[in-house]
């Protein structure tokens, strides 16, 4: 499938030289009692064996099998689009910047169209950039739906989720800045959410972490041994993520995660262990970084 952009984006697209990024502001940190975390620390997950120590996947890889098959045509993908990327000091949101002359969401989005496990994509973006997306794949092959934004990305996911075919049997969710997500990490996620009911891509920390206090003086050194940085797809039974939502919004909850919304059911999910070239882009700094991952392949 070629992709081709719609002529009312060239309209928007910033000039040459990128502006500066704005100076950094602190993100507002939530009540301890209004987050829930992931493992042993907010952002990470406690990090366990790899998706070899699954039996039944093990098994099946063993035979010479893909591992648990995930049917055709049955799974549908949140594109979560409508975030402001303000960070990265553009006049557009940075989903809808060029990389190597394609909007960033679209590159994603080709990614998973090309995938014959997928039924459906759900864009949830402002209603203003839709055009980026339709007519942007020529010959789709499954349907392209759209949703509005909420206030805070939980609010986009349960929106794009209202639009899901009934008969799904996963949802996936990615974050549209991520746009060098591979079709061999998609598979692996989309199998082991079939396995446990819900699965997250991730990798394992490379760097020292430590938790300080509010005074910004260390309180201890995390073992990075057991920590995993969470990146997306982020792949849940349509079900059990609905669940999840009618629990968090009852509590009045805000996550910042997905999978965080299952784990608020106290149900198990599983990492699966992707590739740490699946880079979010939020700086201009990671645009750079991503053409030359991209240039590389």
């Amino acid at each position: 499938m070629e992709l081709r952009l719609c002529l009312r984006l060239h309209a928007r697209l910033p000039p040459a030289t990128t502006p500066p990024p704005p100076p950094f502001a602190a993100p507002a940190v939530l009540p301890a009692s209004r987050r829930i975390r992931t493992g042993g620390s907010y952002g990470v997950a406690l990090r366990r064996p790899t998706r070899r120590s699954n039996p039944a996947i093990r098994a099946s890889e063993a035979d010479g099998a893909p591992g648990v098959a995930v049917k055709e045509r049955s799974v549908s993908v949140i594109l979560l689009s409508g975030g402001q990327g303000k960070r990265m000091g553009a006049s557009m949101p940075k989903q809808y910047l060029p990389l190597l002359g394609l909007p960033i969401a679209l590159h994603s989005l080709k990614t998973f169209c090309q995938l014959k496990e997928m039924k459906e994509v759900v864009v949830v973006c402002d209603p203003d950039y839709s055009d980026v997306f339709e007519g942007s794949i020529e010959n789709l092959q499954i349907p392209l739906k759209f949703a509005c934004p909420g206030k805070e990305r939980q609010d986009s996911v349960f929106n794009g989720l209202q639009e899901i075919d009934g008969d799904s049997e996963l949802v996936c969710v990615h974050d549209s800045a991520r746009p060098l997500v591979s079709s061999e990490d998609v598979k692996k996620v989309l199998q082991d959410a079939a396995v446990h009911g819900a699965a997250v891509l991730g990798v394992p920390v490379k760097a020292t972490i430590k938790e300080a206090n509010s005074d910004s003086f260390v309180v201890k050194t995390l073992d990075r041994k057991t920590l995993w940085e969470m990146q997306t797809p982020q792949v849940m039974k349509p079900d059990l993520l609905k669940a999840g939502f009618e629990l968090v919004k009852r509590d009045g909850l805000e996550v910042t995660d997905d999978v965080s919304i299952v784990e608020y059911l106290k149900h198990p999910v599983y990492i699966t262990e992707g590739s740490y070239t699946n880079i979010k882009v939020t700086t201009p700094d990671d645009m750079l970084l991503a053409e030359r991952l991209m240039s590389g392949k």
